[in-house]
């Protein structure tokens, strides 16, 4: 179900993925070792050479054994349809269930998209002539951390099965050289864009339509333990019908509440990122996607980001200068360095910076956007408020 943007709005079918995720064989540091530490947690490759046994452990830490059958290609390698580059570099139980396609099978239409570690392709399969977006993950086996990057956003996506999150349709690979592309559906737009057109403010039946949609997919990823670590606007891809879908799983990252491991606070860009983050701290969960979800309420009432902090300290004056300055228990029960406390103090401002928004959503700001991340609830309760129940919005498609 999506929001309506002109006349009319459909339902999208939601996306497949595969059943199991074992955090066993590696894709996520076990505790005491460190976040980003290797793909395997034993510190051996899956995969070591092509034609050889893979091992794995299984959820009850077993060792079981499973056999890629290798074949020469002219003067490649490949794996159960794979290139050896790629299987000697990531774990067979990534690939396990995607169909290997080549490159070549694509026409690269126009470049869509620019990141730290890809670029974003809009493309036309040649066999089918459907619209894609391929999405060209930075691969050099010089550089494991990258291979690791990217293993574990391809592991994460096989998890993920949910109308409101981008499904992984394949993967396909070149030969010539180390270039490796996830397939997606193609997205005509995203929610920064929308927010941003100018003249056209959303209204506050699509801002809850967005709003539901962004909550759902959130409490499927939370619930089966995946953080994404970097909502924002540019990583809400919406289609033609008003369907939005939470993209871009590059940071995001295992979690288990009990027992917590330690995790990196470089994450989530800066303008939607948690103070308990920018303070430094690596004992977190849920509650830095619900702040950056707030964040986009509040973007998406305004239209514009509320925000926008140029560095770390002026980010975090500008979130004191909304929620008050942090209490003497928030310092103690956050375990934070006393050293980031603000030089001076700030009352909360919530009524100054949301008075011009409708007062159904301010009950939801300020519980999203609330210093302590235990009081931010979770995606679930907040489906549960007025601005993201689902019978607000059942009126649009009339």
């Amino acid at each position: 179900m999506g929001c309506v943007q002109g006349k009319y709005a459909s339902t999208n079918s939601p996306s497949r993925g595969l059943d199991k995720l074992k955090q066993e064989h590696g894709y996520a540091a076990k505790r005491g070792e460190k976040e980003d530490g290797g793909v395997a947690g034993n510190g051996e490759k899956v995969v070591n050479r092509v034609g050889e046994t893979v091992r794995s452990n299984d959820a009850n830490g077993n060792v079981s054994q499973k056999h890629a059958s290798k074949k020469i290609v002219g003067d490649d390698q490949v794996v159960d349809g794979w290139p050896k580059w790629l299987v000697d570099n990531v774990p067979f139980e990534v690939l396990s269930g995607l169909v290997p396609k080549s490159a070549d099978s694509y026409d690269k239409l126009a470049k869509v998209g620019q990141g730290t570690y890809s670029n974003v392709y809009k493309a036309r399969d040649k066999d089918t002539g459907k619209i894609v977006a391929l999405k060209k993950v930075r691969f050099n086996t010089a550089e494991p951390e990258s291979v690791k990057f990217m293993a574990r956003e391809i592991m994460i996506l096989q998890r993920l099965n949910h109308p409101n999150i981008i499904s992984l349709e394949g993967l396909a690979t070149s030969r010539m050289q180390y270039s490796l592309y996830l397939v997606f559906d193609f997205m005509q737009s995203d929610l920064s864009k929308i927010i941003s057109r100018p003249g056209d403010r959303l209204t506050e039946p699509q801002i809850k339509c967005y709003m539901q949609q962004l909550l759902s997919g959130l409490e499927h990823c939370h619930e089966i333990g995946i953080l994404h670590r970097d909502i924002k606007g540019s990583n809400l891809l919406i289609d033609s019908n008003g369907v939005l879908k939470i993209a871009d799983f590059g940071l995001a990252n295992i979690f288990n509440p009990k027992p917590k491991r330690p995790l990196t606070s470089r994450v989530v860009t800066l303008w939607y990122r948690a103070p308990e983050l920018l303070l430094g701290s690596t004992d977190y969960g849920v509650g830095v996607d619900l702040w950056s979800a707030g964040c986009l309420l509040a973007e998406m009432f305004a239209g514009r980001p509320i925000m926008p902090g140029r560095t770390e300290v002026e980010q975090l004056h500008r979130i004191f200068k909304l929620c008050g300055s942090p209490s003497e228990e928030y310092w103690k029960k956050m375990k934070l360095p006393a050293s980031f406390r603000p030089p001076q103090h700030y009352k909360p401002g919530y009524y100054e910076e949301f008075g011009d928004f409708p007062s159904s959503s301010f009950d939801l700001l300020t519980m999203l956007l609330n210093l302590d991340p235990s009081y931010r609830g979770t995606a679930a309760s907040a489906l549960q408020t007025e601005v993201s129940s689902k019978h607000h919005f059942i009126y649009l498609y009339i």
